[in-house]
């Protein structure tokens, strides 16, 4: 015998959203096929259980479970159901362990792009961690906006003109533009030495700098147009999505790159890339900001991870020639 309802029954579906305390129980049920085993591992009654799918049968509106004699298998509004229940218990289950875990510790969370998470921050993190060991970091690498009044983050960091952030974001460094290329790639040929020579290789450059606003700044072409040699064509283009890839084909040999100065500063005094003409830096109008959270600012971790995050600044604009030195300070309107 079986609840299944009977043809001709008229449905009236609720519009309300249901409660969601019931959705554990669906998914016991559901994993088990059985409301005591269900029940056992819930720690409460069958009957406790029976209650809670028929509460919740009643707030969605149809059966979500066929009850045999012995066993009871799922409807299909209640494998809609679980499909969607099950994911957002595991997050919830997730960030519930998060939280206890990270419960009396001290933390930072940081927002940040992929690029300059991989090629200048997570670099340096283990001198601020040697320093510091009983600070935790979370590094959320996203280009999206962050609002760090309302969200877990506490401080941003951002590549953007003067105008493109708020009063209060602090300057870490600007940036300049220049080729680069591996050691043993320049070994390999004739010398590399005016801008027309680069037609002999392969020119490395972001594949979305045409379409993505701001970019157009980090173009071969207009590096080119710059060095009087507009019509140049190289060897072959190669393009990527992400700085930090463009950087790694350069390492590996694979053309010359149109780096930008501060991310790739480190592997230029390591000597794993070396600058292909000197005299052919550009400036780009791009800054990268410093933004923190205003209900977080006053927190030890933070002002100690924002004091260390400035004096790295420093070492880069020291890196960089970026003279006279910029003060690390709010932007001007």
């Amino acid at each position: 015998m079986s609840d299944a309802i009977a043809p001709n029954t008229e449905i009236r579906l609720r519009t309300r959203p249901i409660a969601v305390g019931h959705l554990r129980a669906l998914e016991a049920v559901a994993r088990h096929l059985n409301f005591r085993a269900a029940a056992e591992e819930l720690a409460l009654t069958q009957s406790a259980v029976s209650r809670q799918i028929q509460a919740l049968e009643e707030e969605v509106g149809v059966p979500l479970f066929l009850r045999h004699t012995r066993a009871v298998e799922l409807t299909g509004a209640g494998g809609q159901l679980l499909r969607a229940a099950v994911p957002s218990l595991e997050r919830i289950d997730s960030a519930v362990r998060q939280i206890r875990r990270t419960a009396g510790r001290k933390s930072v969370a940081i927002s940040t792009w992929a690029s300059f998470a991989s090629m200048w921050l997570i670099p340096r993190l283990e001198a601020f961690q040697a320093e510091y060991p009983d600070i935790d970091i979370r590094i959320d690498a996203t280009d999206n906006p962050v609002d760090l009044d309302t969200s877990d983050v506490d401080l941003a960091i951002r590549y953007t003109q003067p105008g493109g952030v708020s009063s209060d974001a602090v300057r870490l460094f600007g940036e300049q533009l220049t080729p680069v290329a591996s050691p043993w790639l320049l070994k390999s040929g004739a010398p590399l030495r005016k801008a027309a020579d680069l037609a002999r290789f392969a020119l490395l450059e972001a594949s979305d700098t045409h379409r993505v606003q701001n970019l157009e700044w980090l173009t071969w072409r207009r590096w080119l147009e710059l060095n009087q040699q507009p019509r140049l064509e190289p060897k072959r283009w190669m393009y990527f999505n992400y700085a930090h890839q463009i950087a790694q084909a350069a390492l590996t040999g694979q053309g010359i790159a149109l780096a930008r100065m501060p991310l790739v500063a480190d592997s230029l005094a390591s000597g794993d890339l070396v600058e292909v003409l000197p005299g052919g830096r550009i400036d780009t109008p791009m800054v990268y900001w410093l933004l923190v959270g205003a209900r977080n600012s006053s927190r030890p971790e933070i002002q100690a991870f924002c004091d260390w995050l400035l004096a790295q600044a420093a070492v880069t604009r020291k890196a960089i020639g970026e003279v006279p030195d910029p003060e690390t300070q709010a932007h001007p309107d």
